[in-house]
């Protein structure tokens, strides 16, 4: 005769095929909402093109200086990041003063780092209290440029935080999560811009980035289904 498997062991056998079950279930979950994901960042990517496109050709009725100050700091940061030094800290201490601000509110606490450009904001309201003491071009245009810096920052550190996710089928979370954090950088930025600048219009750029966005996929679903 046979020996008979303990209890225990029967238990533990059962309890791993249990466990295996488990993790295949979840791995196949997490793999649809990938799928999902995907689809959901492919499908931003037209809101990413609009937003640049509406965001530059709103940026056409602001001065020539302004345009290159912002360009200029947009660059620098680039410069600076390629060649010199990854100012990473900067990014992170950013990173943590989200954190501290929205930590009574735990959904937010982890897309709010993400999401939002601290240093930009920051800059925004110290503009503001400085314009009530010096109304001086010049100092907009450093704070322009200023902008800039902090906006390519925010973005660059952003895309490889979301880049470097280990886990990610078929890149879902960064195609999805980078293409949403850009619109609405983009918007924050043209919000900024209204605000500081009566020619430039944070309703035009809306309508005519959904405008732009609705004619390309107006013209792919054409292509696929109307031909």
């Amino acid at each position: 005769m046979g020996k008979k498997e303990s209890p225990d062991k029967e238990i533990s056998n059962s309890g791993s095929r249990g466990g295996g079950a488990s993790s295949k279930l979840s791995v196949f979950t997490g793999r649809i909402f990938g799928i999902i994901k995907f689809i959901l960042g492919i499908c931003l990517l037209p809101f990413v093109y609009s937003t640049t496109i509406v965001f530059l050709s709103e940026c056409g009725v602001l001065e020539k200086t302004i345009n290159q100050y912002f360009f200029a700091g947009a660059i620098a940061f680039l410069i600076i990041y390629l060649f010199i030094y990854e100012p990473v800290k900067l990014y992170n201490k950013g990173q943590k003063i989200l954190e501290a601000v929205f930590r009574f509110f735990t959904p937010l606490v982890k897309v709010a780092p993400y999401l939002l450009p601290i240093y930009t904001i920051i800059l925004l309201f110290i503009y503001f209290l400085y314009s009530l003491i010096n109304k001086s071009p010049d100092a907009v245009r450093y704070f322009i440029l200023l902008f800039g810096f902090t906006i390519a920052l925010h973005l660059v550190f952003s895309a490889k935080s979301l880049r470097s996710r280990q886990g990610d089928f078929l890149k879902a979370n960064y195609i999805f999560g980078f293409s949403f954090l850009y619109i609405i950088n983009l918007a924050i930025l043209a919000f900024a811009f209204n605000l500081i600048f009566k020619p430039y219009s944070f309703v035009n750029f809306c309508n005519q980035s959904f405008q732009v966005a609705k004619t390309i996929f107006s013209s792919i679903f054409k292509q696929l289904f109307l031909r």
